[in-house]
Parts: structure tokens; sequence; C-alpha cells
């Protein structure tokens, strides 16, 4: 039996794992690595100096560990640190991308997919030359943050069911507020 596309880009997924947790404490600092960290609402991680407005797109960037190993290899480099991306999140076992159109928990909070994370001209400059074009399509994802919580490494992130009725639409989630 065949399941339809749109069956598919909705069906349930495994949750992941958050690796990792990085603030950046002034702009251009070195990203601080913390096993637990709060997350509010307009604000995304405290202890960041990045705080966007309260109704932002960008209060959280996450990247798969997945695509810093692939991001290495394309570098011909024998790591890429977390740090060296500039994400606040690393998560491993899930597909980043797949969590458009998706909301998510990490620990108590609730995030919301709001676009991909583009590479900026820092990765030059952190990974050496080439650094910007190998981060395309690695970089990972933005999140708004809808429910304020806190989150610690070893945490699951788990991937909130889409609504029969509304999937597809102007998708609404089924959650535990």
């Amino acid at each position: 039996m065949s399941s339809s596309l749109k069956e598919l880009m909705n069906a349930p997924m495994r949750p992941g794992r958050l690796d990792w947790i990085g603030l950046r404490p002034a702009k251009r600092a070195a990203l601080v690595p913390v096993s637990e960290a709060t997350i509010e609402v307009g604000a995304g991680l405290v202890g960041d100096h990045y705080t966007g407005p309260v109704d932002g797109k960008r209060m959280l960037s996450l990247i798969q560990a997945e695509h810093l190993a692939a991001v290495a290899g394309i570098l011909g480099l024998p790591a890429v640190t977390p740090g060296m991306t500039r994400r606040n999140l690393v998560v491993s076992g899930l597909n980043l991308l797949a969590l458009k159109g998706r909301r998510f928990s990490i620990g108590t909070a609730l995030l919301e997919y709001t676009g991909p994370c583009a590479p900026c001209s820092r990765m030059d400059e952190n990974l050496g030359p080439g650094g910007f074009q190998a981060m395309r399509g690695h970089g990972g994802i933005i999140a708004r943050v809808l429910r304020p919580g806190a989150i610690r490494v070893g945490d699951a992130v788990v991937v909130l069911e889409v609504e029969p009725e509304t999937a597809g639409r102007n998708a609404s989630f089924a959650f535990d507020a």
C-alpha cells in the first residue's frame, strides 16, 4: 500500500537528541558551551547576546551533528566543532529540514521551524577558504520560541504531530500546553 506525498510529509518522526548548547556572550565572541540553558519567548537563549523581536523568526539556530562531519569532509578538515558554525544548538538523529511547517519541543520549551539557517560570511573566517560554500545546504535551521522552558544536553527533540484535518493547509499542532 503506497502513501501519498502529503501523508509521508506529515508522518510521525523519531525523536532526535540535543547534543550541544552554545551561548554567544557578545558579538563575535567565541561560543561558550553549557550543559543546560533557559529559552525565553522574544529572547531566545538566556545569556546569548542575540535577541530578536518577540515575533521574530530567528530566536534560535540549530544544526545537525551529522552535518558537522559532512562540512568537515567537504573542507578536508579532521573535524568541525559546533562553535565554529556559530549555531546555538546541535541535535542528532533527526533531519532538521523535515521540521518545515512543524513545531517541536526540547526539554520544556516549545519551538517552531521558521526557515533554513543560511551561512554567513564568518564561515570562511571560522572554517577556512570555502567554508561558506561548504555550509550551503548544511547550515541547519532557525526557530521561533512559542513557549519558554529549560533545556539540557541529552534532552529529546520531539516533533509534534500535525493534526490530520489541517495537514497541508494552515497547519495547527497538537501539544500539551
